[in-house]
């Protein structure tokens, strides 16, 4: 086959691959197994990236080795005051805050006055809170829209992520049942 004839074939190729990649997408609907939100993580079951940030307000920032140093589980919430979902999960944060999970924040790409302004509106489910203003922490977590969250066990290991807001079905049917296990 000379050149002319594989660029002349490529498109078959082409639409031959998305075919296939439509018909394997159809199949996972029809068997109820495909959620086009969910992105895999690629850090479950894996030691949490290390990092250390600032503290969003006057105190003591965190990183990795302090939630490792808390040897219990610990979700981690990225949330920023300008997106409109962390405002619908922010009733869930509170009410796990209520019932006792350690609940850490970064502010992702977001002003201290801002993120301060948030957590005073709408409470503060937050055991500590740090900023990661650059964004580089959230890119090393693989984080891709705000709000996430990740579930931390006791030796450092990540073995949950919701990416999205926590709704009371997520935290009951998914988080719930995992910190169970966990405790």
């Amino acid at each position: 086959m000379n050149r002319r004839q594989a660029l002349l074939l490529a498109p078959f190729g082409a639409a031959a691959l998305a075919g296939a990649g439509f018909w394997t997408v159809l199949g996972r609907m029809k068997a109820g197994r495909f959620d086009p939100h969910d992105v895999p993580s690629q850090l479950i079951g894996r030691p949490m990236p290390e990092f250390t940030l600032p503290a969003q307000e006057p105190g003591q920032g965190f990183g990795s080795a302090d939630i490792a140093a808390m040897r219990r589980p610990v979700l981690l919430n990225f949330f920023a005051s300008w997106c409109v979902p962390c405002v619908i999960e922010h009733p869930e944060l509170m009410a796990l805050s209520r019932a006792g999970v350690p609940i850490w924040g970064i502010a992702y790409k977001d002003t201290v006055a801002a993120a301060s302004g948030f957590v005073a509106r709408h409470g503060n489910p937050y055991a500590r809170i740090a900023r990661d203003a650059p964004g580089q922490v959230a890119i090393d977590w693989g984080v891709y829209g705000v709000p996430e969250s990740y579930l931390i066990d006791a030796e450092g290991t990540v073995r949950w992520r919701m990416a999205g807001p926590l709704t009371p079905a997520v935290v009951s049917e998914q988080l719930q049942p995992l910190l169970r296990t966990l405790a």
